[in-house]
């Protein structure tokens, strides 16, 4: 497929381009001299496989993307604005659905393409080979390895199609130049890789009392929690009755209702505590006290494992999470918080949102006034006053990055893709007959007064709860694009741009023209011979 080549025979044919960490499972040792047609021989060389693939999701975001999808979803958000410096216009383009303010930036999600495909490719390769493998005394493990690889490939498909709406659909290798797929048939195959796995990993295959050994890796309870949130956002924004017939809403509550009964999970006492900057405090010049719960707290789902390595055995910079090196504090340095790139500057919304005793509000906002920080706005688009404290770079006192060397690639914290917060909720918008109990237990935790659970309150409750986890934006198209696009909509908000009062304004209308949707990337266009066509609005 000429527009989806992207040097795959050369990057992933190895192992499926097997990468090395130093963080739990993912570390493995160096490969050399290993083709697809002399590996794939039995369980060992499935687990490396496996972690290949599990390394390929990571590389859409962690080998230098830009927007990965977290950064994007934030910045399509009523939550947050573009921000970033005088020469970041690709952030006012992503920000206000607007291509006049970068002309030039027709192939913003070029990259994130690239890596997403090739980390498909990966799980596709992987699955084909399943047949071919030895299994021993150990046929079991087929369908665990089998069903973390589906979700791997199901998480990358759920990203690009919600972002691009209307993408090529592979199932296994290929280089085939083929148009783009119905998104009804990407969901289908998103729905049935994730319900294979939540039938088909064991519940015990990775224990959350093991997590110092197993955080990171896919479980049954990962893919029911994945489903329901695929199932929630095609029906919300399909305007559909079920999951394209594989998963009705009664099974997709029931799965939620079974991780809730695993007795694996459970809310983290203090919200605070599962943010490393919430939860951090500086002592001195390179010293914290910290209260955070750690990775693979028990309220922790599934999350994107990420390390400060620089470099893997192949001397690819890919380990470390550079997203979050885009939302640090611009030319600025206020331990805990370190510097960046400025992007995602927070709408002052926000901060007024939150009950002046829920938790959440100073654990998830950077309040730059009440903090007592000097911020240098001379280079600084959106300035509001308020940055993300979830998703943050950390640096000590002395303004050395606690990551490591080099803050732009070193940066470690893992993103959190599902909390099990998450999973009470949904099960409450479901129809559980625990729904109260769900809602008041989040509630509860924030430090706020309980309310009779509602669909309105529900998602008033997810907006607070999930502010800066890349969610928002999703919750909002599922409740209809012309709302969306209402909620979005802004005539004319207070910020600084270069030191420059400014009346920030984002026309809602370019969310229901493009149906909030992205552009398509020109050069994968191009590359297709016009077999790919650009989404509507663009």
């Amino acid at each position: 497929m000429k527009n989806l080549k992207l040097n795959i025979l050369a990057y992933g044919m190895a192992l499926a381009g097997l990468t090395a960490c130093s963080e739990s499972f993912l570390d493995v040792n160096s490969i050399t001299d290993t083709t697809t047609d002399n590996f794939y021989k039995d369980l060992v060389d499935a687990e490396k496989a496996l972690i290949g693939c599990y390394g390929g999701w990571r590389e859409t975001t962690s080998k230098g993307p830009w927007p990965a999808f977290y950064i994007a979803s934030q910045m399509m958000s009523d939550e947050c604005f573009g921000g970033g410096g005088g020469s970041d216009a690709n952030c006012a383009v992503l920000d206000r659905f607007d291509m006049s303010w970068g002309p030039s930036e027709v192939n913003l999600y070029n990259s994130l393409w690239e890596y997403s495909y090739l980390g498909i490719y990966r799980c596709n390769i992987l699955l084909q080979k399943l047949d071919d493998i030895d299994w021993g005394d150990t046929p079991d493990e087929r369908y665990r390895i089998e069903g973390e690889t589906r979700v791997l490939r199901a998480l990358i498909y759920f990203d690009l199609v919600r972002i691009l709406g209307n993408i090529p659909l592979l199932t296994e290798p290929s280089e085939e130049n083929v148009p783009q797929a119905d998104p009804a048939d990407v969901y289908k195959v998103i729905a049935e890789d994730l319900l294979f796995a939540a039938n088909n990993i064991p519940e015990d295959a990775y224990p959350k009392a093991e997590a110092d050994k197993n955080d990171g890796r896919i479980t049954c309870w990962a893919a029911k929690a994945l489903l329901a949130r695929v199932y929630l956002y095609y029906t919300g924004y399909y305007g559909q009755a079920d999951l394209v017939g594989v998963v009705n809403q009664s099974q997709v509550l029931q799965g939620l209702e079974d991780v809730i009964n695993s007795g694996e999970f459970g809310l983290v006492e203090e919200f605070k505590n599962l943010w490393p900057a919430a939860s951090t405090t500086p002592v001195g010049d390179q010293e914290f006290e910290s209260t955070y719960e750690g990775d693979g707290n028990i309220e922790t789902v599934l999350a994107q494992k990420f390390n400060n390595t620089t470099t893997d055995w192949n001397g690819n910079s890919n380990n470390g999470n550079r997203w979050l090196t885009m939302l640090g504090l611009r030319s600025t340095t206020h331990s805990p918080y370190g510097t960046g790139w400025g992007q995602c500057t927070v709408h002052p919304k926000m901060w007024n949102s939150f009950d002046a005793n829920d938790t959440r509000r100073e654990a998830s906002i950077i309040n730059l006034a009440t903090e007592g920080i000097e911020y240098d706005i001379a280079d600084q688009r959106d300035y509001t006053g308020y940055m993300n404290k979830k998703y943050i770079p950390l640096a000590y006192a002395d303004g050395t990055n606690v990551s490591g060397s080099d803050f732009q690639i070193t940066q470690d914290q893992d993103y959190v893709v599902m909390r099990y917060a998450d999973v009470l909720l949904m099960a409450a918008e479901l129809g559980s007959s625990k729904a109260q109990d769900y809602y008041n237990q989040v509630r509860t935790r924030a430090g706020v007064s309980t309310r009779t659970v509602t669909k309105e309150n529900i998602m008033e409750e997810r907006f607070l709860e999930f502010a800066f986890e890349g969610i928002r934006y999703w919750d909002l198209l599922r409740q209809g694009v012309d709302y969306a696009a209402s909620v979005i909509n802004e005539s004319g908000v207070s910020v600084v741009s270069m030191g420059v009062d400014t009346q920030l304004t984002i026309d809602g209308s370019r969310i229901s023209e493009t149906r909030g949707l992205s552009r398509i990337p020109d050069t994968q266009i191009e590359l297709s011979d016009g077999v790919l066509k650009q989404n509507a609005g663009w």
